[in-house]
């Protein structure tokens, strides 16, 4: 892809009304466009990385045996009327009437929607567990949106549905999507740590918020230290195994501001061990037993007759939050360097040579290579522009692909000026910088 091409729309300069690294650098390169308060466009280059964040997310949910569904935005206000939340969610839920007078929504979240669709389709305990889930834009109708994307009003996000027939089943099912969630933020090469937290208008009475490390997250955390040391790889699918990794992390004090007690803290962890310090939410799960199945009437038959209640759960990823995240979490501020994860990243490799209207050799160089490139499954941008050097490696270093080769009109031979972004150029040939891409996405 040429630069020249691509829709791409570069500022010089942070727009002044962005006060977050987020914000400044996704306005700055182009990644969104606000269309009004807390709404935006996506533009290509945020997209991409969007949809490769969507992908991980998914990948990891098929992994546990959650089905992916799609269910629709606009929800009817019966099925919310149904389990007595319609008029408690307050004025976060966009309320509107179609043209038959209907009360609908636009939906904040979807535990009323895909409990009807459970009730409609199964009768029996046989049939459990059922783990449900869909990716799709949510509207919450923020009373202040800020921050650009990490608290706006529409968000891309990622929500599934546990369904089981007792609550020991329900625990299962919930530590399947704990250690989903720890998988999916280590792919994304974030340090998320799991915090007991308030349930909020969603209900229950255990819920966990996956919380990474920011001094721009809204979250304010208590937790001790030593959390960071747990391991939590490997693939655990068994009962005690997976009840076992959710101990471990509670071995630890770790809330968030909601949750936080004082003298507990102080209790619980040594004066060397505490850290209080600020957070992003990314991800937010929580059990909540038959708080709607039995409103909703939502039972399977049991053996002898009886009927039980399903007990449920949900489990939310900020998929489009991810993104300001990321950024958050890697964008180094002071040289200007954002380094996307190889995971995660708009390009694999940027090409930047030294370009001039009367010697276009160097471009020449770098479209064979851009070609073998992408016969090897490589996605690479050339900045084909006549700028300087210092304008070109600037940008390119805005946009974050990890790795860039540099082509100058004395680059002969196999040997290319490769470096990872932000790092110290070393001669290498093609192949080997081929073979050194594709090895690093093999690992994520």
């Amino acid at each position: 892809m040429l630069l020249s091409k691509s829709f791409v729309p570069i500022l010089k300069n942070n727009p002044s009304e962005a006060k977050i690294k987020s914000h400044q650098l996704m306005l700055r390169v182009g990644m969104i466009k606000q269309s009004s308060s807390g709404i935006y466009s996506w533009l290509p280059l945020g997209f991409k990385v969007m949809k490769k964040i969507e992908k991980i997310v998914r990948e990891e949910q098929d992994k546990i045996g959650a089905q992916e569904i799609l269910m629709p935005t606009i929800q009817s206000s019966e099925i919310w009327k149904e389990s007595g939340r319609y008029e408690d969610y307050g004025e976060e839920m966009l309320r509107i009437k179609d043209r038959q007078n209907r009360e609908m929504l636009y939906g904040p979240t979807n535990e009323e929607l895909v409990t009807d669709i459970f009730r409609a389709s199964i009768k029996s305990y046989k049939s459990l567990p059922q783990l449900l889930y869909h990716i799709q834009w949510k509207f919450r109708d923020e009373i202040r949106p800020r921050f650009g994307i990490m608290r706006c009003r529409e968000f891309f996000m990622k929500d599934a549905y546990s369904f089981d027939v007792d609550d020991e089943e329900a625990l299962y099912s919930y530590n399947k999507f704990f250690l989903s969630y720890l998988k999916t933020f280590k792919r994304l090469e974030l340090t998320a740590i799991p915090m007991a937290a308030d349930t909020g208008p969603i209900g229950g009475n255990l819920s966990h918020e996956f919380i990474i490390l920011a001094e721009t997250g809204e979250s304010k955390i208590f937790t001790d230290k030593r959390i960071f040391e747990v391991e939590s790889s490997g693939t655990l699918i068994e009962k005690k195994s997976l009840e076992n990794l959710r101990n471990k992390y509670q071995e630890f004090y770790s809330v968030t501001d909601e949750k936080f007690n004082k003298e507990e803290f102080e209790k619980k962890v040594n004066k060397d061990n505490r850290l209080i310090t600020k957070g992003i939410e990314v991800g937010h799960i929580f059990y909540f037993g038959d708080k709607y199945s039995k409103p909703m009437n939502a039972s399977v038959d049991l053996p002898g007759g009886k009927k039980n209640f399903v007990k449920m759960g949900s489990y939310g990823i900020g998929v489009s939050r991810l993104v300001g995240a990321i950024i958050e979490a890697k964008y180094d501020e002071k040289n200007e360097i954002m380094k996307w994860p190889v995971s995660v990243a708009p390009y694999d490799l940027s090409i930047i040579p030294m370009v001039n209207k009367n010697d276009t050799s160097s471009l020449e160089k770098a479209n064979k290579i851009y070609l073998e490139l992408k016969k090897n499954n490589i996605d690479a941008i050339i900045d084909d522009t006549e700028e300087n050097f210092s304008s070109k490696l600037k940008k390119m270093n805005l946009i974050g692909a990890p790795y860039q080769i540099i082509i100058g009109n004395q680059t002969d031979g196999d040997n290319l000026e490769f470096k990872e972004i932000g790092e110290n150029t070393s001669k290498i040939n093609l192949k080997s910088i081929i073979e050194k891409i594709n090895k690093q996405k093999e690992k994520n």
